[in-house]
């Protein structure tokens, strides 16, 4: 247990987290973050967190209309309070991105 406490558990777990997960094959970049989106949702209370994965989610390939889709998505097993939260943190990004209006991707 010690070794989980410290100076050195903070560089440690962003280390781990960011780095040995997000080069694993099995699952694409875009997913991971899609599936990060999800979780902090369903979490609630991580606004600072949803906002760097939003980033990432655009970052690694998901269109704002997708994110929309999984946020609403969450309404179902989460609560409308935490996925509309997700959703206003989402918005705040979008605008930051000059991404606004969201428009439905084209089915096809």
């Amino acid at each position: 247990m010690s070794r989980l406490s410290g100076r050195g558990a903070g560089n440690r777990s962003v280390a781990w987290s960011y780095g040995d997960l997000y080069v694993r094959p099995e699952l694409a970049r875009r997913d991971r973050e899609l599936m990060c989106l999800g979780v902090l949702t369903a979490l609630g209370d991580t606004g600072a967190q949803l906002e760097v994965h939003v980033n990432g989610a655009l970052n690694a390939g998901l269109t704002p209309s997708e994110i929309v889709e999984a946020l609403l998505q969450a309404v179902v097993y989460c609560g409308v309070p935490r996925a509309v939260n997700a959703t206003l943190v989402a918005k705040k990004v979008f605008a930051e991105r000059n991404l606004l209006p969201v428009r439905p991707t084209p089915a096809g």
